[in-house]
């Protein structure tokens, strides 16, 4: 089988099993389910040998994409949209992380039985499969109709997930997450649509192709001059800050982050995973794969302000998280302070900071699900999240304590473990910057605020972990078993890769750090195009 086939499985297989949870008894869904994610997981790992030769991210941007299936899907007059997908460093490791947290999240998902929920199984485990082929659908896709497609995929099993499934204010939670995301779904068509007919002013002929968009020098000319006009207003600048926004809602960055803490506190614990593991960083990567690459002129007019949505991010995100005293809201903050990382480390659009933010994007896919789920395997035995009423759990769970130590501090970003590599390239990049951008005058200031973040959330960590897990043992707890087998099994590999990214960090930037040059040397030469043409 070619690597091109293993993808259009990896895409659609969990669409194949979500077909067998609804046609299968009832009391099967979960096995179907948790056979298919680990399938489509151990499929996504055979894609490994295109990505261990360097030689395949030589060239320039988006010459070298691996497994790559394109064909025609619809034509209609002047309207072509292919099935275009393909994988290069930006979508392949996010591919690898969706398929491992999706087959951990399923593992989570094996009590269902327990959750004390009148509602059925296959609906549950349908949805979790559609919702996958949304995610690995959207990370795939190189056609910008498709990529709509698939977001758009996301949306309804997300909101039934958390809207039938959830806590005590599920609806609300899921009616505020699916008013937010459509509201940027909504500017993303409007984008989408102009330019798909802006690239038809340019060369005689419409697409949707991403890639063509980022490395056509007339579209790229013709999508960032000034002269071209949108409503009145600058087209280039008006399709990066539609385009901008719809992706900032998933990020989430403030102000639109207020979704964020509700669906998880209401979500259950696997959805909690997967929202924090996966859905996240799907905005960062429509930064990278759509905003910044096609139009790289109004990204840097627009860089102060975006890097300092995400120090705000950083800062606003740590302080909310001294205030709270629920457990699973307080690391839902946390995953808002950690992705202002990621936006900052794209804002300053250098190679140590793009670097960086896509190493902050893997760390946190794999620290953040670890800590809901170490926030769940407490939840299911105390059934409250009560931060003040715990105490001693290290003493009463020994291996309980130890795994959530390991993964809270790599939360923390404790050298050693995943959380400090992507955020001390983000701190360097932006400290640097001005040095591949003289404009960029703020860009060392808005590093040593940004840094303070670490204080913060060292702050956080620490006091969360001295009152929930060391001091004395309580009574109340008294019989509250260690992690069983199967959640030591679900946190393993995350512990794992916490440690090996930390130690190891070459191995996973070699995997991404060959696209990352051809992006931005593409930003650069279509700059230069422009910056000529406007001057010519």
């Amino acid at each position: 089988m070619d690597a091109s086939s293993i993808l259009n499985f990896v895409i659609f297989g969990p669409l194949i099993g979500m077909v067998l949870v609804l046609i299968a008894p009832s009391q099967y869904a979960k096995h179907i389910t948790v056979g298919t994610s680990l399938v489509v997981f151990f499929l996504s790992l055979m894609l490994f040998p295109n990505f261990l030769n360097g030689s395949a991210f030589d060239g320039a941007y988006g010459e070298n994409m691996q497994a790559v299936t394109q064909i025609d899907w619809i034509s209609v007059a002047s309207l072509k949209i292919q099935y275009y997908v393909g994988l290069d460093g930006l979508s392949f490791a996010l591919i690898i992380l969706t398929t491992l947290v999706m087959s951990l999240a399923a593992a989570t998902s094996w009590n269902f039985e327990t959750w004390k929920v009148n509602k059925g199984a296959k609906g549950y485990f349908a949805l979790f499969l559609l919702l996958e082929t949304g995610v690995l659908g959207t990370f795939a896709s190189l056609d910008f109709f498709l990529f709509y497609i698939f977001w758009e995929v996301m949306l309804l099993p997300m909101y039934f997930l958390i809207g039938v499934w959830g806590g005590a204010r599920k609806e609300y939670a899921a009616i505020k997450f699916f008013i937010y995301t459509l509201a940027g779904s909504v500017l993303m068509l409007v984008a989408l649509l102009a330019m798909f007919f802006s690239s038809a002013d340019a060369t005689g002929t419409g697409t949707f192709n991403l890639l063509e968009y980022a490395t056509n020098p007339a579209i790229t000319a013709n999508f960032n001059d000034p002269a071209h006009m949108f409503l009145g207003f600058n087209f280039g600048q008006v399709m990066f800050i539609f385009l901008f926004i719809g992706f900032m809602i998933k990020v989430p960055l403030f102000p639109f982050h207020t979704w964020l803490p509700l669906a998880h506190v209401e979500a259950p614990t696997p959805i909690s995973m997967i929202l924090a593991g996966v859905l996240l960083k799907l905005g960062a990567y429509g930064f990278l794969r759509v905003c910044y690459p096609i139009f790289p002129t109004a990204a840097m007019d627009l860089s102060f302000l975006i890097a300092t949505l995400g120090v705000v991010n950083i800062i606003y995100g740590a302080f909310c998280c001294l205030a709270q005293t629920d457990f699973k809201r307080l690391v839902a903050y946390s995953s808002i302070s950690h992705m202002g990382y990621v936006v900052l480390g794209i804002a300053v659009m250098t190679d140590i900071g793009y670097q960086g933010a896509m190493f902050q994007i893997l760390a946190h896919g794999i620290s953040s699900p670890m800590c809901f789920f170490l926030v769940g395997v407490i939840y299911d035995r105390a059934h409250h999240r009560e931060i003040n009423r715990f105490g001693g759990l290290w003493l009463q769970m020994p291996k309980y304590g130890s795994l959530a130590t390991l993964g809270f501090f790599a939360s923390l970003g404790l050298p050693g473990l995943c959380g400090f590599i992507g955020e001390i390239w983000v701190l360097l990049g932006t400290f640097n910057a001005q040095a591949t951008h003289s404009e960029m005058t703020w860009a060392p200031a808005m590093a040593v605020v940004a840094a303070f973040g670490v204080v913060l959330t060292a702050a956080y960590i620490l006091w969360m972990i001295q009152r929930v897990y060391l001091g004395e043992r309580r009574e109340e707890y008294a019989g509250f078993k260690d992690v069983t087998a199967r959640e030591t099994a679900i946190l393993f590999p995350m512990a794992v890769l916490a440690i090996f990214m930390g130690i190891l960090p070459g191995y996973t930037f070699q995997l991404m750090n060959g696209t990352i040059d051809a992006v931005l040397k593409a930003m650069h030469v279509s700059s230069d195009a422009i910056a000529m043409a406007i001057g010519g």
